[in-house]
């Protein structure tokens, strides 16, 4: 199941910046090169193996370019069908973009900078998704984004099976080791029940996230009723293995769940998943996503 793309208005801005920042005061070599009342098309194809994404964004695009350029799908091609799609085979068409040829060429490198990105980040999601199947982990994203980008980056990492954290500082409470770093152990599960009460007197249904360094914290923490998670942070396996045993035998059926962050790999991440955890938080997957290679083929 696709998820919901942002709407044109909350990107509108975002394409505008970057249409004018590589546009600026007009493409010079298609001024030079491409008659006026030129007319073309352009395919997208997708040229890798991995999971397309982000193809609702070119009809935005081309909406701020000319109006006149229209996004025709492809008959097999459906973008209800490829959009978040796996796909295993190379040369694989995407939409076809047909009307005036400049503004086609304007349009081009917008277009592919936004797939390419978005489908790099939906592909490394889908590849940590697979490492952890079988294991009950879900891969969670992070804040840890590229400005302006959150809303879309945030879409490619569902569209690859990954579930968003939170989407912002205003959305949840995430106490972290440097909020309670002046605390000391002895007053920290007094402290966090104030804050959980506080939080839960503003918004009952606001989640609440608690990060800890080493298990005596840990252990505080388990003290303290109405917490959703534990980041565990930075841990290795056996000590994470310990948080999942140190919480069974708090009785608490499962909750709150724990987060395991830090560092983590496609190398490390289904040893992590084995530990027992309920959620990795992999911030890889949108700081340090490959772009998946996509091209316009012009003709």
């Amino acid at each position: 199941m696709i998820k919901t793309f942002p709407a044109f208005d909350e990107i509108r801005d975002l394409i505008l910046l970057a249409r004018r920042e590589d546009l600026g005061q007009g493409d010079v070599t298609s001024r030079l090169l491409v008659d006026e009342s030129a007319m073309g098309a352009g395919t997208l194809v997708q040229r890798d193996v991995g999971v397309v994404c982000g193809l609702p964004i070119v009809e935005m695009i081309c909406r701020c370019y000319d109006e006149r350029l229209r996004v025709e799908q492809i008959p097999g091609f459906h973008l209800d069908v490829i959009e978040g799609r796996y796909s295993d085979t190379r040369a694989t068409p995407l939409l076809r973009i047909r009307g005036p040829l400049r503004a086609l060429l304007a349009a081009e490198r917008v277009i592919l900078n936004f797939l390419q990105h978005l489908s790099g980040v939906a592909t490394l999601t889908h590849r940590f998704v697979r490492r952890v199947e079988g294991t009950g982990a879900a891969i969670y994203d992070t804040r840890k984004t590229l400005p302006g980008l959150r809303v879309l980056e945030k879409y490619a990492v569902r569209c690859g099976g990954g579930v968003n954290h939170r989407q912002g500082l205003h959305d949840a409470v995430l106490v972290k080791d440097n909020h309670i770093a002046a605390i000391p152990l002895r007053e920290l599960a007094g402290r966090l029940s104030r804050i959980v009460a506080a939080s839960r007197a503003e918004d009952a249904a606001r989640p609440i996230e608690v990060e800890v360094d080493n298990l005596q914290q840990f252990q505080e923490v388990l003290k303290v009723d109405g917490i959703d998670v534990v980041l565990l942070d930075n841990m290795d396996c056996p000590t994470m293995e310990e948080a999942v045993r140190l919480r069974r035998r708090a009785g608490r059926g499962g909750r709150p769940l724990l987060e395991a962050s830090g560092g983590i790999t496609l190398e490390t991440v289904r040893s992590v998943a084995m530990t027992g955890v309920d959620r990795i938080a992999v911030g890889a997957i949108t700081h340090s996503a490959p772009a998946l290679d996509i091209g316009m083929d012009v003709g």
